[in-house]
């Protein structure tokens, strides 16, 4: 289901916080995650490429998300390499990432369709 700007939604799923205010992929992951069912409201939508290679990597951060430490800063280091390598486009399809703000003040960016559902 599509949001729009102002949409009210739930997180369906744990998520992990990068450095940089990101879901996945856009920073070191840091310790913190939120947790399934924190409410927000969607505050901004972005279309971008995706299709097979962005799901596996998507799988790929969701086995290695719990390793703490040098480990996972190195898995985020490889993942970051292959995203500037142009391993998304090679996929087909395209998809939409929201940027929410949650109600404990947390705003995160790159927010996958399915990780988030209609309050």
């Amino acid at each position: 289901m599509a949001y729009d700007t102002g949409a009210r939604v739930r997180l369906t799923r744990e998520v992990q916080v990068t450095a940089h205010g990101t879901a996945i992929g856009g920073g070191f992951p840091g310790a913190l995650f939120l947790a399934e069912g924190l409410a927000g409201v969607v505050t901004g939508v972005e279309q971008g490429g995706g299709g097979v290679a962005q799901d596996r990597l998507a799988g790929f951060d969701e086995q290695v998300r719990h390793i703490p430490g040098l480990p996972a800063g190195l898995f985020e280091d490889l993942r970051q390499q292959a995203a500037r390598a142009g391993v998304f486009g090679s996929g087909a399809g395209t998809r939409t990432s929201y940027k929410v703000q949650f109600a404990n003040g947390f705003v995160l960016d790159g927010l996958e369709e399915d990780w988030l559902a209609s309050l």
